[in-house]
């Protein structure tokens, strides 16, 4: 089997057994496959038969009763508020141009629904500048219509970015087929597009946002123009009723053609004016785009809900893109940004790469040249976001923690020891990210800082800084509105590596003077330990709203390599109540689907271990869904049963008591 598609993570702790629960009635033998984000065409098929792992579904006949994939994909993590801080710097700007991103994470049918067993993944974190995600798909070979999974969302909304799922009506020299169209906009006896509600119904069970409609497919005449006019009518109604969005690309014209405008038009304002936002396709200009954004202020419209199409695919940060004719800088910006293909940060490298270096490209790809938002440079031909974008953050509530995991890595630690040397990646694992990586202000030399993944006190990853630091170094870490009470205190989990150094808590309880200013922290002692320590610190003297964290380090020994494994920032620490119900649900061999009822109040994810008989426990995994697959198991040590354990955890990373399930081999 690919290794890819087993349980992404095993290792062996020591840890007492805990008291089984009964048994649940054994599940019949029957195979048992890998979930994965799930794909449709509207109703009719291809000729022939799919190929090796693929499957052909038609959304004409999902219900989420018989979707047996639906605990895997459903996402955990409501949509998060966010709020936008005082800017990192003086070109970064809020209320005008948003981005885009249409990202492909994998091929249409092999999309895993709780992560996989390699580093090797676009692990996207720089949230802080997107506005919306297309989990971008569909192929005519595999389906049309491609869902998010439940990682992918669970990711973005911890940050605040709606996702939004894909239709993909490919051109004919794609293997599109004009029926599909048809398809999708038919219309039941009372005039209704009964797929329009089984669209909506989809993202309201999987728990993501609306969809993004591609129509490409030509051939069309007018009547078909129609009705795929009163089909858009019908889902941006019965979205908005369920609080979705719909994006139309620019591609289907009014009178049924397909023929990309590059602009807003007669051709295309249709379309618009019944959608939430609308992809402009690569081949506008700088007038084009004046016009377009004029028209959509005359229509009543914002000019920023039209994407203006950046194909970053082949050449990433390197792509020449008329910036000006977007995002100008000495005037208004013109519309929006919607990347195609952003996760060239990972494509482009060579099959060796490591996940530092992708997160280099993708920090060169949002940050800019200079790698600090806190000082762009302007020359850089590449105009990064954080260039003319003011980050966003939803650090908002009490208690509030990160473990700096990125939703991948080499390892999984837990409390600073390995608990697995299995590569892995779940993107619903991520915590919140630092918004701005990396503002650092120092009148020395400038220390790396980097998302490392040689050591972590937690998950993947950690924070790490190398460098001469031959004068004090102050770091950003969160933007933030955390409310200060009596109690409130934040706790660092640090270790110095290499040389010396004094660490400071900087803690800001106002915002900067202005944009690019520093934020006007307070610092506060940390006392030093030998290897990972988790120091408290109070905010004594502190009152009203924390508006930022970060620390100040001043070596005492150099050259200083310091690493920051967790903060945290709480009043009382608080242990999650257990899930309940754990059950086999499905066996064959070696293979399980597992299942649970949620642990009530508030749960960051779930961990799994498996019971050993000579008593120690071995990790499989964790998940933010309330189901986990596993596969290639075998019987331990001559044991008859297997025996596994549920956790939740919580937001301070602490954890409820076990409940365990077994299965008789």
């Amino acid at each position: 089997m690919n290794p890819s598609r087993r349980t992404f993570l095993i290792a062996t702790t020591a840890a007492a057994l805990a008291p089984a629960l009964p048994a649940a009635a054994a599940p019949k033998a029957t195979a048992v496959t890998p979930p994965y984000a799930s794909y449709w065409y509207p109703d009719s098929f291809p000729s022939g038969s799919p190929s090796a792992g693929i499957t052909w579904r038609s959304l004409k006949n999902w219900t989420a009763a018989d979707d047996t994939d639906l605990p895997f994909n459903a996402a955990s993590v409501p949509l998060a508020p966010r709020f936008t801080p005082t800017p990192a710097n003086t070109t970064a700007r809020s209320g005008q141009a948003r981005v885009q991103a249409l990202v492909s994470f994998g091929p249409t049918s092999a999309n895993p629904a709780q992560g996989s067993a390699t580093a090797d993944y676009y692990a996207l974190t720089h949230w802080a500048y997107l506005d919306e995600l297309v989990f971008w798909g569909g192929s005519a070979g595999e389906g049309l219509i491609l869902a998010p999974n439940a990682p992918i969302v669970d990711a973005a909304h911890r940050h605040g970015v709606p996702v939004l799922g894909n239709i993909f009506l490919p051109p004919t020299a794609y293997g599109g087929q004009l029926q599909w169209t048809r398809d999708l906009v038919r219309t039941d006896a009372s005039g209704h597009y009964p797929l329009a509600a089984r669209l909506v119904a989809v993202a309201a069970a999987y728990g993501f946002d609306g969809w993004f409609v591609n129509a490409e497919t030509g051939g069309g005449d007018t009547a078909l123009g129609t009705a795929m006019l009163g089909f858009l009518t019908e889902l941006k109604s019965l979205s908005a009723a369920r609080g979705q969005r719909v994006t139309w690309y620019d591609a289907m014209t009014v009178n049924g053609t397909v023929s990309w405008q590059g602009a807003l038009d007669n051709q295309n304002q249709a379309f618009f004016q019944r959608a939430d936002d609308m992809f402009v396709d690569f081949r506008w200009s700088a007038s084009t785009l004046a016009s377009s954004g004029t028209r959509a202020s005359q229509l009543g419209r914002s000019r920023y809900e039209l994407w203006a199409g950046v194909d970053v695919e082949s050449n990433g940060s390197g792509t020449s893109v008329n910036w000006d004719a977007i995002v100008p800088a000495g005037s208004a910006h013109v519309t929006s940004v919607g990347f195609y293909r952003p996760e060239w940060t990972r494509n482009h490298l060579p099959a060796s790469r490591t996940p530092g270096d992708f997160h280099a490209a993708d920090d060169r790809f949002w940050t800019g040249r200079s790698l600090d938002p806190s000082r762009p440079d302007t020359t850089d031909p590449w105009r990064a976001p954080a260039v003319w974008v003011a980050d966003r953050s939803t650090v908002t509530a009490v208690p509030f923690a990160s473990v700096f995991n990125t939703g991948h890595g080499l390892r999984w630690y837990e409390d600073g020891e390995v608990a697995s040397d299995t590569a892995w990646n779940h993107l619903g694992l991520q915590d919140r990210l630092p918004s701005r990586r990396w503002a650092v202000r120092t009148a020395g030399t400038r220390p790396t800082v980097t998302l490392d993944f040689a050591d972590a006190w937690r998950g993947g990853s950690s924070v790490l800084v190398a460098g001469a630091l031959d004068q004090p170094v102050v770091l950003d870490l969160y933007a933030t509105r955390l409310p200060v009470m009596a109690g409130t205190l934040v706790e660092l989990t640090y270790r110095t590596d290499a040389g010396g150094v004094d660490v400071e808590l900087a803690v800001a309880t106002a915002e900067p003077a202005g944009a690019g200013a520093a934020p006007p922290y307070t610092y506060l002692p940390v006392d030093a330990g030998d290897g990972w320590s988790t120091v408290t610190v109070p905010l004594t003297g502190l009152s009203g709203t924390v508006h930022a964290l970060g620390v100040r380090l001043t070596a005492t020994d150099g050259p200083v390599r310091w690493r920051l494994g967790r903060i945290a920032v709480r009043e009382e620490v608080s242990t999650p109540a257990a899930p309940a119900a754990p059950r086999v649900t499905a066996a064959s061999g070696g293979d399980l689907r597992l299942a649970w009822d949620a642990a009530p109040g508030d749960v960051r994810h779930y961990t799994l271990h498996r019971l050993l008989p000579d008593g120690t426990r071995r990790f499989l995994g964790a998940t933010g869904q309330r189901a986990f697959f596993l596969t290639g198991l075998q019987p331990e040590q001559g044991e008859t049963t297997a025996r596994f354990e549920v956790r939740a955890v919580g937001e301070l990373y602490t954890a409820s008591d076990p409940v365990t399930v077994t299965h008789t081999w």
